[in-house]
């Protein structure tokens, strides 16, 4: 859903747009991702302890599974929602590649799961509307997929946490944190890791990164029923998504 979009778009902010600093290593270990524990290799809280005093940290956690010491040290946080029709057929595709997960079964398979929150990190409805309402009384940035690859959102960003980055400096960013390039950059496109953990012959980790591409996956009978339960979910939340552009 953006996540390690946003973690190049942050790395790029801190390091001034130095394409050299940012491809020196991969962006789960700039980044390192909280949660993340598999024997293999170091988890995310060994990674986190040898970054320095500037911790950009990755999580998928919902609000309520966050670190205490999130709130009590008021971190700045930015939270990355995307579409709950793209995020059910892209998440069907990343958890083929991805081995540390469940097979998602066929596509009807796993919609009737996501749609109750039978995946990994629970309901989508509860994850978005939780991090919405947290933003009034947090320093919590809110952030749309759809709207990422824009200037103005890399300078939305940038302005939240203190920096200043001109237009310029903001255009190289969205170019260089484009698919395109993000899918061409080894830091980026996870194929560092062994085929064990994520097999790019059944999926590539950085898909088409567009709105809309549900279109392409849902059936009409699919899609129907999609919509009467994303309008149920939603009733009453000013929380509003764009499914295409």
């Amino acid at each position: 859903a953006g996540t390690t979009w946003l973690s190049e778009i942050l790395d790029m902010i801190y390091h001034d747009g130095d394409l050299e600093k940012c491809k020196r290593n991969a962006v789960f270990n700039g980044v390192p991702f909280l949660e993340m524990n598999d024997p293999n290799m170091p988890n995310g809280i060994e990674l986190l302890a040898k970054t320095p005093l500037l911790h950009l940290v990755k999580t998928h956690l919902p609000v309520q599974l966050l670190p205490v010491s999130f709130w009590d040290q008021d971190c700045k946080m930015i939270y990355v929602a995307r579409n709950p029709k793209d995020v059910a057929a892209s998440s069907s595709y990343f958890y083929q590649m991805a081995k540390m997960y469940p097979d998602p079964g066929t596509m009807e398979e796993f919609l009737q799961n996501s749609t109750v929150g039978k995946v990994a990190y629970r309901s989508w409805y509860a994850h978005m509307k939780d991090c919405w309402e947290k933003r009034k009384e947090k320093r919590l940035l809110y952030l749309f997929y759809e709207d990422m690859k824009h200037v103005r959102a890399v300078q939305k960003i940038a302005q939240f946490l203190g920096k200043e980055v001109a237009e310029g400096m903001a255009a190289k960013i969205v170019h260089h944190t484009s698919f395109q390039e993000m899918r061409k950059n080894p830091a980026d496109n996870y194929k560092t890791l062994p085929s064990w953990m994520t097999d790019h012959s059944l999926s590539p980790f950085l898909q088409k990164g567009i709105a809309g591409d549900w279109k392409k996956h849902f059936t009409v009978i699919q899609n129907k029923r999609f919509n009467k339960h994303y309008e149920e979910q939603v009733e009453g939340s000013d929380l509003c998504f764009h499914m295409e552009i």
